[in-house]
């Protein structure tokens, strides 16, 4: 990797400086993990400081905790930690994109704080960088410490997903990976609303590598995706990166059609053949107009789905609002103390 000349006050500017890198981590009531994350992810800078310059960007998503609190004390003593304090909760992938927009690194490294993605498996992740890959991605080989629901459904997910859309998007994989600065610099163009950050990343192509680790149990506190939160996200994914549902719909309303073609002739050739027969069906009848019912209010359902993302993108609200900006460097003329 060839370092880059970057611009400084005095006659070192001349002078090719280390490659940068950035390592962004949202937070949401985080106070219980929050310093063992820290130390660890510390380790690995400084076993990489003679190779790499480091920065550490937090990006507090609304936590009204002490997680704040205790950024700033860290922050006091450690010049390349920098902070993003978000005005209120604005989601994970909105937290991602505010640290992105921050990170100035040659290469930028995206992890959760609650330490299933091991910060150890980073230097692996430069390693590849190293080597010609613009996108590496962790591929969880295991999931320690989720139930049996949760890896289920995600299983479940990313194969209905990569069935449905034209962007292949790796199985098994989250948020953590690293990307070039080529890559960080590209979507940081794409300003869309519902983000999928790892369905964009891959749409965008680029040369990608998938790195195999064994994710782990989580450090301390409890999980901030809910069900809910996991079917937006599902859902995020899936209207983002594929119309075929809406296709879908019309098939299932097609072969619907000719069903019922069918039992209407059916129907009528009963009649002729049997005049006299007493009436019957009630209950079939029924059933067939509860299940055509509740196709058409799941297909009316999918189609608005659609039609709201394309609402919610028409406003051009931005993504996110920060309120403050910690330990910034001056130069970038947005710094707050």
């Amino acid at each position: 990797m060839i370092p880059r000349l970057r611009p400084e006050n005095d006659m070192n500017s001349l002078l090719p400086q280390k490659p940068l890198l950035s390592v962004v981590v949202p937070v949401y009531f985080e106070e219980a993990v929050i310093e063992e994350f820290y130390r660890r992810t510390r380790a690995v800078m400084q076993s990489l400081s003679e190779t790499y310059a480091c920065e550490l960007i937090f990006v507090n998503d609304g936590s009204t905790d002490r997680t704040l609190e205790i950024l700033l004390h860290l922050a006091s003593g450690d010049p390349t930690l920098h902070i993003i304090d978000l005005s209120r909760n604005f989601g994970h992938q909105y937290a991602i994109s505010a640290g992105i927009e921050s990170a100035r690194g040659d290469a930028v490294v995206l992890i959760d704080a609650d330490l299933q993605d091991p910060p150890e498996v980073i230097p692996r992740m430069i390693e590849c960088w190293q080597a010609g890959n613009q996108v590496v991605y962790g591929v969880r080989e295991t999931r320690a410490g989720e139930s049996h629901f949760k890896r289920w459904s995600a299983a479940f997910f990313y194969r209905v997903l990569q069935q449905l859309s034209d962007t292949k998007i790796p199985l098994d994989t989250g948020d953590f990976r690293l990307l070039d600065r080529a890559v960080v610099d590209v979507l940081l163009q794409m300003p869309e609303y519902h983000r999928y950050l790892r369905g964009l990343i891959s749409w965008m192509g680029f040369r990608q590598l998938g790195l195999p680790y064994a994710r782990d149990i989580r450090y301390a506190g409890e999980t901030k995706y809910s069900l809910a939160k996991m079917l937006k996200l599902a859902m995020d994914g899936i209207t983002g990166f594929s119309d075929k549902p809406l296709f879908l719909v019309g098939y299932l309303g097609f072969t619907i059609t000719l069903i019922t073609l069918v039992l209407i002739i059916w129907e009528i050739l009963n009649k002729l053949l049997h005049p006299h027969a007493s009436v019957w069906g009630w209950t079939s009848l029924l059933v067939v107009i509860l299940f055509l019912g509740g196709v058409q209010m799941m297909s009316i359902g999918l189609i608005g789905q659609y039609i709201g993302r394309i609402y919610t993108e028409t406003k051009r609200r931005p993504l996110y609002i920060v309120a403050h900006r910690y330990h910034f460097p001056a130069e970038d003329g947005k710094s707050e103390q």
